[in-house]
């Protein structure tokens, strides 16, 4: 009697940190080259510090893959190095203004290249503590709504009197122990986490349909509770602490997650409209909104205004730029900070800002890519809204950078002058590889039969 035998075989994944030391070698490569180049060019040798870069960035950028070499070790190969070349542009980028300012005399005590290293390796030091202490993500899904709390908590500290504290006109700071710090970049991953354990204990409910409109399955209205306080809260952040990027980024955040959870395409009509009216309305009452749309319409009205000479960098810079350290970034008003995108695009061109884009898109594809390869849909939606909020920040920011949207004053993420947002992004990064790592681990494989088993099978036939 035969037996029709089969061979089941198991691939298992290889953990890609061969490519992942690879390609942070190429990062780090460049972003020195970039800091000599900038030295050759505008002080006519190689700075004195470009072995102090060299070394923390390449350290920095060794620290972080030994973590992930032993603590994640399926984690993707590809986000890491992504992440270490924007930072590392983004402090040559910070020092090239640094020294434009010093020749113009327009500086204001310490240069702000070495601030920036010293918050990248603080953030790193937070990717190192998110990697080494959430082991599992889903652990995360039981403190739900306290990460709720927390992230409100952290939208209304900027409007507690004492610690409270307006920088450059946007009053989204507090001031502790002479510090500055911006909790919105933190209370936007704790919002994440919260809007992903959220929905997938309401998901169900949120699906049912209601009328048909248009071809399109409208929710329920008993079921329109969560995104108008989601819709509130974006007004209440708009309206009091008056920063037009967070209010957009949290409301649009909620309303993908909720729409990729329910898969109804109706919430993203009730959520544009939302949006629209809540627009129109800071667009029609509250000054600051005024300005920027006014600004944006016509920026060539504004005697010096950010917008106008952006755009006048940029347009200077052209298709291949003018090469770093050879432009005028520095003339820019926050140019390494809410304008660095545009300071990239004077001295790298048109060229080099797609080039920039698309590493921020790597990020933000394999951010989706391991949403989809994750096996529970709590780390499924938290992944998506992680990678979600680099797509917004980065549209919002690039389009206000030229011209395309409003400008809202969001951090370029990485890249712009800013140790609040640097910690919180690389935090970001961690819990991406961290669910990375879940997602591309083989499954314990069943245990192999023998062959006196199938021996025995064979008598017993």
């Amino acid at each position: 009697m035969s037996i029709a035998s089969t061979s089941v075989i198991q691939i298992i994944p290889r953990t890609r940190r061969g490519v992942e030391l690879f390609l942070l070698l190429i990062a780090v490569g460049v972003s020195v080259a970039a800091y000599v180049n900038i030295g050759i060019t505008a002080e006519e040798g190689v700075p004195a510090s470009t072995g102090l870069y060299a070394a923390g960035i390449g350290l920095l950028a060794l620290i972080a893959h030994l973590a992930l070499r032993f603590r994640a070790p399926y984690a993707d190969p590809v986000i890491l190095p992504c992440a270490v070349l924007l930072n590392g542009l983004g402090v040559a980028m910070i020092h090239r203004i640094d020294l434009g300012l010093t020749a113009i005399g327009r500086t204001k005590g310490v240069p702000f290249a070495p601030q920036q290293i010293t918050w990248t390796a603080v953030g790193v030091v937070g990717f190192l503590a998110v990697i080494i202490v959430i082991r599992d993500h889903r652990r995360l899904q039981a403190f739900t709504y306290t990460l709720g709390l927390a992230g409100l908590v952290l939208l209304v500290l900027p409007l507690v009197p004492g610690i409270g504290a307006n920088v450059n006109g946007a009053p989204i700071w507090i001031r502790v122990a002479g510090m500055s710090f911006q909790p919105g970049e933190f209370a936007k991953v704790c919002l994440v986490i919260f809007f992903a354990g959220y929905l997938v204990v309401k998901r169900d409910v949120l699906t049912l349909a209601g009328r048909r409109f248009l071809g399109l399955d409208l929710p329920r209205a008993r079921d329109l509770g969560p995104i108008l306080i989601a819709w509130l809260v974006s007004l209440g952040v708009l309206v009091f602490e008056s920063d037009l990027g967070s209010s957009l980024l949290f409301f649009g955040l909620f309303l993908f997650l909720l729409y990729v959870s329910t898969e109804r395409a109706g919430w993203l009509i009730i959520g544009g409209v939302l949006f629209a009216g809540g627009a129109y309305f800071a667009y029609a009452t509250f000054g600051h909104v005024h300005r920027r749309v006014t600004d944006w319409l016509d920026p060539w009205a504004i005697d010096g205004g950010q917008v106008k000479l952006g755009l006048m960098g940029q347009a200077w810079g052209g298709i291949l730029g003018r090469g770093l350290g050879q432009g005028h970034p520095e003339a820019t008003l926050y140019a390494n900070s809410d304008m660095i995108i545009s300071s990239m695009a004077e001295e790298l061109g048109l060229t080099g800002l797609i080039a920039i884009i698309l590493i921020y898109t790597l990020i933000i594809e394999r951010g989706l890519r391991t949403a989809l390869g994750c096996r529970d849909i709590f780390g499924k939606l938290i992944a998506t809204g992680l990678a979600m909020s680099f797509a917004l920040q980065v549209f919002v920011i690039v389009g206000g950078v030229t011209g395309l949207i409003p400008l809202t004053g969001l951090a370029t993420p990485f890249m712009a002058l800013g140790g609040t947002s640097l910690v919180a992004n690389w935090a970001i990064i961690a819990l991406l590889l961290r669910i990375s790592d879940q997602a591309r681990r083989p499954q314990t494989p069943a245990a192999p039969v023998s062959d006196e088993t199938i021996a025995m099978a064979v008598q017993k036939q």
